[in-house]
């Protein structure tokens, strides 16, 4: 009787905990964002492309939702596709969520992290990048570099005219990448690589240091297989390049200390710069050569590349876009006058030029998934616990995709800038070229300041046009793997003069 008695509470006890568990389960997300479902040990590693590795991602947040996970080997990661979920990253967490994760190709050719884009939030980051703000990527160093600038493009200019003469077609993507080149190593090294042998040499130094930092090496993910990466000699290979690179820039300092006393402050290239500050100690930290090589690494892998990918993206879109094309051209020529070249003073009195270029930058993002992060503590991040030692990617490609953001988000459409409070500044999280945060790129000023003289006196020279035969959808090959997204297939054009 008694046990019988006993028995209904129990009963209803354990359907109330039946019903309890089902309603947690079904009504609280799960501890860790979901994401699609891997193989044991390497994850979902393999199932990963690394030549449109944006665009994957973003095919995935379509089944997964705007931040979802992936299991790279022994790494979590979670990849953030909104404006939202940007924000949260990059404002709301940013504390906990700007460090780097030590990726060994990054890691050794930035000397263990000396540099400014890998290096980790700490005090040695706090203190190198107030250097480079402050004394190498700042508005009035950068506008001492004008005429370096003026006379590259000039160069170009001339040559460009010599293909017009005859209709030459011109492969505007390697003419880009060495006019960038030629800038970036005198602003930067006093010195540029003209063709032939030295040119050569520092331009497979330069695609090889970026293929390196870009390179998959297993370890980074599952570190008991290391010994794969040795079999497929990438360890050797990343060690070779790095010696060929220290060789490079200790060279460049060696020339330096044997002729700084013969330079103008007029002549000063940023390693002067760098030189200077190491000598009079002035900083929390001891600058060294290898604190010196680590930045002048980063502007000239950075500054060269993104410059490159973004200025052929905008020649891309105006020569599939005869109207705009058309338009761009007749504001800079009826502002400009009878100029023979326009500096960047002149740039600002172009509107729908400007528009043109934040166009280019949301469809063409240099870096569409820009430097990962990691988390250094765990954090919530859309109701998701985020654990410690997560990567992070966010998609700025997807991002400035985000119909929900942005209408018509894959039409070219440069009027959407016009009177618009957009920035760059990493305040809009909708639109994140240089990314957003203490970890945004400070190189803005250089970008723009290079970027916007080519553009502008290449567009008010010429009247340029695809090579007969392309087909538009040429214009959109694939890219390469790598941190910028640099295109596979070169860009060919013709040009002619405009009178």
């Amino acid at each position: 009787m008694l046990s019988s008695f006993l028995l209904i509470p129990c009963l209803t006890f354990l359907v109330f905990l039946l019903f309890f568990f089902r309603f947690c389960t079904t009504s609280k997300k799960p501890s860790f964002p979901p994401g699609p479902r891997g193989h044991p040990i390497v994850g979902n590693l393999f199932q990963l492309d690394s030549s449109n590795l944006h665009e994957q991602l973003w095919e995935f947040s379509k089944r997964y939702g705007p931040l979802f996970s992936l299991q790279l080997g022994l790494r979590q990661a979670i990849v953030i596709c909104s404006p939202k979920l940007a924000k949260e990253v990059m404002k709301d967490h940013d504390s906990e969520c700007c460090r780097r994760p030590r990726l060994l190709g990054q890691q050794k050719l930035s000397y263990n992290g000396l540099d400014l884009a890998f290096s980790q939030y700490a005090d040695y980051w706090r203190e190198i990048r107030k250097i480079c703000v402050v004394h190498v990527l700042s508005a009035k160093r950068v506008s001492c570099f004008s005429t370096i600038r003026h006379l590259e493009v000039k160069k170009v200019m001339k040559k460009i005219s010599m293909h017009a003469s005859t209709s030459e077609i011109i492969n505007f993507s390697d003419m880009i990448l060495s006019l960038n080149s030629a800038i970036i190593c005198r602003i930067a090294l006093g010195k540029s690589y003209e063709q032939g042998t030295e040119r050569n040499k520092f331009d497979r130094l330069l695609s090889e240091c970026e293929t390196m930092m870009s390179s998959f090496f297993v370890s980074d993910y599952i570190p008991f297989m290391n010994w794969i990466d040795t079999l497929r000699g990438i360890h050797a290979r990343l060690e070779r390049t790095f010696k060929e690179m220290d060789d490079f820039y200790q060279e460049i300092i060696d020339e330096h200390l044997e002729y700084s006393q013969k330079k103008t402050p007029e002549e000063e290239d940023i390693v002067d710069v760098l030189l200077q500050l190491k000598k009079h100690h002035s900083f929390s930290i001891d600058l060294t050569n290898d604190n010196i090589k680590a930045v002048v690494m980063n502007i000239l892998v950075g500054a060269t590349s993104t410059t490159t990918a973004s200025t052929i993206g905008a020649m891309t879109e105006l020569l599939k876009n005869g109207n705009m094309m058309k338009k761009v051209q007749e504001e800079i020529r009826s502002i400009s006058g009878k100029k023979d070249f326009l500096d960047e003073d002149d740039v600002q009195k172009f509107p729908y030029f400007k528009a043109m270029v934040k166009e280019t930058l949301r469809l063409h993002a240099p870096a569409p998934l820009l430097v990962p992060r990691e988390t250094g503590e765990k954090c919530m991040i859309d109701g998701y616990e985020i654990p410690a030692k997560t990567m992070i990617y966010v998609n700025a490609w997807a991002i400035h995709r985000d119909p929900e953001a942005w209408k018509d988000p894959e039409q070219f459409i440069p009027e959407r800038f016009l009177n618009s409070t957009l920035d760059l500044q990493g305040k809009d999280f909708c639109f994140i070229p240089f990314g957003a945060g203490r970890k945004m790129c400070p190189g803005l000023h250089m970008a723009f300041a290079t970027l916007d003289v080519i553009l502008a006196n290449l567009l008010y020279s010429f009247d340029w046009q695809l090579v007969e035969g392309t087909e538009r959808n040429e214009t959109d090959a694939k890219v390469l793997p790598g941190l910028t997204q640099n295109k596979k297939e070169s860009l060919r054009v013709l040009a002619k003069r405009h009178v």
